[in-house]
């Protein structure tokens, strides 16, 4: 649980870092990607979800 906890406090600095230091292009990049048709989105999030698999997996195994 530790671990996992760990991880998300990561994601959430890691999340945070971009929006604190440049906010005015965050939000063009947001309005940006809303406009993305949704099929893109689906595989974009696919295979970040598969690398992020196989770095876990990598850095675990």
């Amino acid at each position: 649980m530790n671990d996992f906890l760990t991880a998300i406090g990561l994601v959430m600095i890691l999340e945070g870092i971009p929006y604190f230091a440049v906010p005015e292009q965050m939000r063009r990049m947001v309005i940006h990607v809303a406009e993305l048709p949704d099929g893109f989105l689906r595989k974009t999030g696919l295979v970040l979800m598969c690398a992020g698999l196989l770095l876990v997996y990598w850095v675990r195994g």
